[in-house]
């Protein structure tokens, strides 16, 4: 594709108009494609990038509103022309006001057309020479996951080569380090980007709640059930199912959900209609899947189901080399959001990053470097404003090659804030940014008990 081409795609269910706007558009050098609804549209979208869309607005199924709707949620800068009956002028106005570029009355004159798409053209051409500027000077892009550790790369060549497809995946990895940003990078890497996200934390729900939650219900399913809700299966619908911590879903549960994964079909509770949905569904767990299938708490079958192609995340405290890139990152991303002007790190911030431990993983660090410019009076955060490991650290104090070693410090740290918290785990596992499994299993690792006074 040739970014110096203007990329037009062209919607109507009408053949004629479709194909008289094409050769027209065609002559004048663009590169067009055309869509007969507004369902193949995004899947077209899904697959390319475009510039311009031209789409008509009383389509059959999903009409051209909704196709705006739908494509500015993703890319809000993309330029959409609407086409309407000279009767439903106050339509296109609503068009306008939700982000439309421009519109035309049928019947149009072509050179009106041609003028509109033209202008909006020239508007697209400087906006992507604009944000080419903009990637020169900052020297990186807006990556969502950052990491240049080869055990990142290796990730991110994983997301390359799975999101393109629908294939099921199991992101795998501690809690805090990134897995539901690596499943949104699969979905906008992917042809459902302009479908929705939905995510799930099954392992915050109570056993009812997420039931409704997941499968949606009908008015007086239970108590409390007012009015007929769709659950996030059904919301899916098009797009992208993300379930993190899967593996926190009770037996009962999980029966249904098997089901619904292999059927594509939703019931709602206290409803007898089966629902067609079409969704790829990622998952993430930071558990031991194997040892709870095992145990019986998992099913076998559930497992293989969403165990086809899996991304493991290494924790933080096995890509040292990444602390500080990503330290920069969120010093630059909370320094925007605040509208401060601090720069970067201290030597002395920089060598205590880089010889903690990090339990929480990037959780954790984004939370320190967030924690640290709401202290720091300066442009560069320094040692006092890094409470890492409940205390705050002095120079000198990190000289000692036993308190440089990783697993020292992870050991202090979470006896510490054990102590804290009066070896309430709960409280406990939430400072660290951990569930509590991990923290029991950490607890045994380390021969961390309470002590009675």
């Amino acid at each position: 594709m040739n970014d110096t081409v203007p990329q037009l795609l062209i919607v109507d269910d009408e053949l004629h108009v479709r194909e008289s706007l094409s050769h027209w558009f065609a002559e004048d050098g663009y590169d067009v494609v055309t869509a007969e609804s507004g369902k193949r549209a995004l899947a077209l979208l899904g697959r390319r990038s475009f510039d311009i869309v031209i789409t008509d607005i009383r389509m059959p199924g999903m009409d051209g509103l909704e196709l705006q709707r739908r494509i500015l949620e993703v890319d809000p800068e993309l330029a959409i022309i609407v086409i309407t009956a000279y009767a439903s002028v106050s339509t296109a106005v609503q068009a306008l006001k939700e982000g439309a570029y421009d519109y035309l009355a049928k019947p149009f004159d072509p050179e009106d057309m041609t003028r509109v798409v033209e202008k909006a053209w020239e508007k697209q051409r400087l906006r992507k020479e604009n944000l080419l500027l903009k990637e020169r000077l900052r020297g990186d892009g807006p990556h969502m996951v950052v990491g240049d550790s080869p055990d990142m790369m290796a990730v991110m060549e994983l997301v390359e080569s799975v999101a393109p497809t629908d294939t099921t995946v199991l992101i795998r990895g501690e809690s805090g380090t990134g897995k539901e940003l690596v499943a949104r990078l699969i979905h906008t890497r992917s042809p459902r980007a302009f479908g929705p996200m939905v995510a799930v934390n099954c392992g915050a729900l109570p056993e009812g709640i997420l039931e409704s939650e997941l499968f949606g219900h009908e008015k007086g399913a239970f108590t409390g059930a007012s009015a007929m809700r769709k659950g996030k299966l059904e919301l899916a619908d098009g797009g992208t199912l993300f379930l993190d911590e899967i593996g926190e879903i009770s037996p009962k549960v999980q029966v249904e959900l098997l089901r619904a994964l292999e059927d594509k079909k939703v019931t709602r509770l206290g409803g007898s209609q089966e629902i067609q949905v079409d969704f790829r569904i990622v998952c993430a767990s930071n558990s031991d899947l194997e040892e709870a299938v095992r145990e019986g708490r998992f099913r076998e079958d559930l497992f293989y189901r969403i165990n086809v192609f899996v991304i493991q995340i290494p924790p933080l405290r096995d890509r040292p080399g990444d602390i500080l890139l990503i330290a920069d990152h969120y010093v630059r991303s909370f320094s925007a959001a605040m509208g401060r002007q601090v720069t970067g790190f201290t030597p002395e911030a920089e060598k205590l990053m880089k010889s903690y431990s990090w339990p929480g993983n990037v959780r954790e660090l984004a939370n320190a470097v967030e924690r640290a410019l709401v202290v720091c009076r300066g442009t560069t955060i320094d040692l006092e404003h890094l409470p890492i490991s409940g205390h705050i650290p002095k120079r000198g104090e990190l000289e000692s090659e036993d308190q440089l070693s990783l697993v020292a410090m992870e050991h202090r740290h979470i006896e510490l804030i054990l102590e804290q918290t009066g070896f309430n785990v709960s409280q406990a596992a939430r400072l660290l940014g951990i569930d509590r499994a991990t923290l029991y299993n950490k607890m045994r690792k380390y021969g961390i008990e309470r002590t009675e006074k």
